[in-house]
């Protein structure tokens, strides 16, 4: 198969003929239709992820079609449309019994833990735990811009955050995660706060829900003027971009008994940032973490997008070929365009 690969840490990717996956015995390959173009590829392009062995492929973002499956598959079929979370579990550890697959013991990550979805096919294992069915109203690329970032934006409000009808919910970063996050709250009936550095990122926050933005690189005191704008502070805030600034005014704008969700990943140097903890004592503010969604939680997400309720759709930007992912993977970090950006031709 083809599929683009690097086999040194910061350095160009080529395209590559590879050996086709053979599935597990509780796994399934899958025809690649459609991967998603993340900034965690990038985090793991330059290094990041100590469980990447080179040479690498990337991509963890996908939907497609089951081309063959093991013997022990008992949920799927050849041919079945489908997408999957991007943290997948082994369904026998003390997370997975409790549903918290997305913390599993033995998690393990296309793209990461082994070879991903830049290329025409993926082997994914323990199928029966891991895979969503994907309706027929939803398409390919609509189902891989989900990847990431928008279930995880969607677990992070839902189930972490709590967020219910008339918050007031701050989101920093309006990358793929911020903007998931904006359009996802405002369909809970939440007022948003948008912070970015870049007017026209923030002019498309306002046109997906945001009822406030604040463009931190023009404005004195981020964390002053969104308390105003807020009558008090957030009641719940992301960082959706993952740095040390970011993070530290996610928790600085929050009322009192407020909620930071730490969305965007704090790798590298950044892995442990300075917080504000006289003012997280003081006010009883929450620090949550969010990391993915079970594929046994997708049912109320999907349900919302076939209601019309939320449209991720409009968050694509862009669609390229795997050739082109080449270059674009590792100008990932130069934060160009709006919204996110989808391989739809291998």
């Amino acid at each position: 198969m083809r599929a683009a690969v690097y086999t040194e840490f910061g350095k160009p990717l080529t395209m590559q003929n590879v050996p086709d996956p053979i599935p597990s015995d509780k796994g399934v390959v899958i025809q690649v239709m459609a991967t998603g173009l993340c900034r965690s590829d990038w985090h793991g392009w330059m290094g990041h992820d100590p469980d990447i062995k080179l040479p690498h492929i990337p991509g963890h973002e996908l939907a497609g079609v089951i081309t063959a499956k093991g013997k022990a598959v008992l949920r799927w079929n050849i041919g079945d449309r489908v997408t999957l979370p991007f943290v997948c579990g082994c369904g026998y550890c003390t997370q997975c019994a409790s549903g918290n697959h997305q913390v599993c013991d033995h998690q393990f990550q296309p793209g990461f833990t082994h070879w991903g979805s830049f290329a025409e096919y993926v082997s994914i294992d323990y199928a029966d735990v891991n895979l969503v069915l994907l309706p027929d109203e939803i398409g390919y690329d609509t189902a891989a811009s989900l990847g990431c970032r928008f279930v995880t934006s969607f677990r992070a409000l839902v189930e972490q955050g709590k967020v219910s009808a008339g918050q007031w919910v701050a989101v920093h970063g309006c990358g793929g995660i911020g903007l998931s996050a904006i359009m996802i709250a405002k369909a809970l009936g939440a007022k948003v706060v948008a912070v970015d550095i870049s007017d026209e990122k923030l002019d498309f926050a306002r046109s997906i829900g945001a009822a406030e933005t604040v463009n931190a690189s023009n404005t004195k005191n981020v964390v002053q003027n969104i308390i105003a704008l807020t009558h008090g502070g957030a009641h719940v805030s992301l960082d959706a971009l993952g740095s040390p600034s970011t993070s530290f005014n996610s928790i600085e704008n929050l009322r009192k008994r407020g909620k930071h969700i730490q969305v965007g990943l704090m790798l590298g140097d950044h892995k442990h940032p300075k917080v504000p903890m006289d003012k997280i004592i003081a006010n009883e503010l929450e620090i949550l973490g969010s990391h993915g969604m079970q594929a046994h939680k997708y049912p109320d997400l999907l349900a919302m997008i076939e209601a019309g309720k939320l449209a991720p759709e409009k968050l694509i930007h862009k669609r390229i070929s795997l050739e082109e992912s080449l270059e674009a993977l590792i100008n990932m970090d130069s934060f160009s365009g709006t919204g996110i950006t989808v391989i739809n031709r291998f």
